[in-house]
């Protein structure tokens, strides 16, 4: 019956809203809010350089110890927010309508559902790989691929608390050149990419609620069906990054410290590596102390952060391949744009 559904519909809508505020007042906004206060209070950030951990440097080989050593670091950091994501996504998939998604998140243009998908994504405030099952979830029920591109780059890009960070510890241009390049590739990037991929046949949307048993089985099944296809899959390539992180992170010595080629070398490094929520803020503070240009430090500054290998292995297959390369691409020349800002600035 009509009211039937609009009561199991506002219920669900309901649950789902109130997993996502706890999960994340846990995971994201608690911690967060003391971290703000300690910074404000101190100006200098108390996190270390996570591509240093386990003793590797620019150069080195990749090792066992290397791969395990960042790995483990890598998942003591981010282990709340992954939790958090998990939470999330399986809301979406088993409590809250397909039909009420589109409704919230589908708009007529391009340009709309970017902005309507980044603004959901700030107060998610999560990195990459962690906003990815989510955003990898929007995508599987329909919604647009401006909205689900511009949620997966605004969590880590328009982080407030990171923006608010990076104005205690670091220039002010730093949060410039990180707002505006990231409110450029939240919108304008999302809207791109989409455009690109018009066309082609989207995945196919499941309803979220759909489904036998009672709500509470279904949302158990959907978050063990994540933790299965998602953890594993995420630990694995972390772990080839870790190994690989001192070929992959060679900025800051000999040749590679100015000019316009450590500019390209940051934006599609920084493009595959991953990172933890404002783990870029000690790189570049390292980096920049030891004569790292400021077109690279900008580059840094936003590829980091926005996207990764792993976050890309995680939404590939429900964005489409052609779209999370062409999102790495922009995001990679949004990092030249920014390394060109910070110099402007």
């Amino acid at each position: 019956m009509p009211t039937s559904t609009g009561t199991r519909t506002t219920t669900g809508v309901l649950v789902a809203a109130a997993i996502f505020a706890l999960a994340l007042l846990w995971a994201k906004w608690w911690p967060y809010a003391g971290k703000v206060t300690a910074v404000g209070s101190s100006h200098a950030w108390s996190g270390s350089d996570i591509l240093r951990v386990g003793g590797v440097r620019p150069g080195d080989a990749p090792s066992w110890h290397a791969a395990t050593s960042f790995a483990s670091a890598y998942f003591l950091v981010i282990w709340k927010a992954l939790a958090a994501a998990l939470l999330i996504g399986a809301a979406l998939q088993t409590l809250v309508p397909r039909a009420w998604l589109l409704r919230v998140l589908a708009r007529r243009g391009r340009v709309a559902g970017a902005v309507v998908g980044g603004l959901a994504s700030t107060p998610s405030m999560m990195c990459t790989c962690c906003a990815a099952p989510v955003a990898a979830t929007l995508r599987r029920t329909g919604v647009p691929t401006s909205a689900a591109v511009a949620y997966w780059l605004g969590n880590p890009l328009l982080n407030p608390a990171v923006l608010v960070f990076l104005l205690f510890v670091a220039p002010w241009q730093w949060t410039v050149t990180r707002l505006v390049v990231g409110a450029v590739l939240v919108v304008g990037g999302a809207a791109l990419v989409a455009r690109l991929v018009d066309g082609r046949p989207a995945p196919a949307g499941t309803e979220p609620a759909g489904g036998t048993g009672p709500a509470p089985v279904r949302y158990l099944g959907a978050l063990g069906r994540l933790a299965v296809t998602v953890v594993p899959e995420y630990l694995v390539v972390v772990a080839l990054i870790g190994a690989f992180r001192g070929w992959l992170f060679p900025l800051g010595h000999d040749a590679l410290s100015s000019g316009l080629l450590v500019v390209l070398v940051a934006a599609v490094v920084g493009t595959l590596l991953v990172i933890p929520t404002a783990g870029e803020i000690p790189i570049l503070q390292g980096l920049a102390l030891a004569g790292l240009s400021l077109g690279a430090v900008g580059a840094l500054l936003v590829t980091l952060p926005a996207v990764s290998l792993p976050g890309m292995a995680m939404v590939g297959r429900a964005f489409g391949w052609r779209a999370t390369l062409a999102t790495a691409g922009v995001v990679a020349a949004g990092g030249v744009l920014a390394g060109g800002l910070l110099l402007a600035l």
